[in-house]
């Protein structure tokens, strides 16, 4: 289906010069001499790359047809992971530099949810959050609070966040996966 500029929003997947972008911001402007455009931020599905691009009237493109499926993470191996599709069983191999940006969060039997174009793989797409164990961190200071500076920890899939003072090596903690932030305690 093609769409034009002023069928954008944020979230929407389109086909741009042979390849497929996700919207992540768009904005419409309406200068006082000249036409109308949209200055739009795309992001790359399959390099991850984010471009600003900028839509006069007339660009045409299409909507392209993504698809999500629910997926259990079971193990690692090689240089990949593997998925089983929840509703049917059956397993894929996913490559590690396809699902980079999922890694880091990723535990074995958490359900996440893998984006496709066809029968080709985009990525994986965690919950907003995971409740992760600190496996590495200083000892709590008591009295601290939750406004201070922080400090690092690991936590049990490797991954190194900053958490508040107060908090000790074995809680576990909510995580935000998009920017990998302390959420508070699970």
């Amino acid at each position: 289906m093609a769409i034009g500029m002023n069928d954008l929003k944020n979230g929407l997947t389109i086909e741009y010069t042979n390849s497929l972008w996700r919207v992540l911001d768009f904005q419409h402007v309406k200068p006082g001499k000249g036409g109308a455009f949209v200055r739009s931020k795309l992001k790359n599905l399959r390099t991850g790359a984010v471009n600003e691009v900028t839509f006069r009237p007339g660009d045409k493109f299409e909507q392209a047809d993504i698809t999500t499926r629910p997926m259990s993470y079971l193990y690692a191996e090689n240089d990949g992971r593997v998925f089983m599709d929840v509703e049917t069983y059956e397993q894929v191999n996913l490559p590690d530099d396809k699902i980079a940006s999922a890694l880091k969060f990723l535990l074995e039997g958490m359900e996440v949810r893998i984006t496709m174009y066809g029968n080709e793989i985009l990525g994986a797409e965690l919950p907003s959050t995971v409740p992760l164990k600190i496996t590495e961190t200083q000892p709590g200071i008591k009295g601290a609070t939750a406004t201070g500076s922080g400090k690092p920890a690991i936590v049990e899939t490797g991954a190194t966040i900053t958490v508040p003072d107060f908090i000790n090596e074995g809680e576990t903690i909510i995580i935000n996966t998009e920017d990998g932030s302390y959420k508070g305690r699970a």
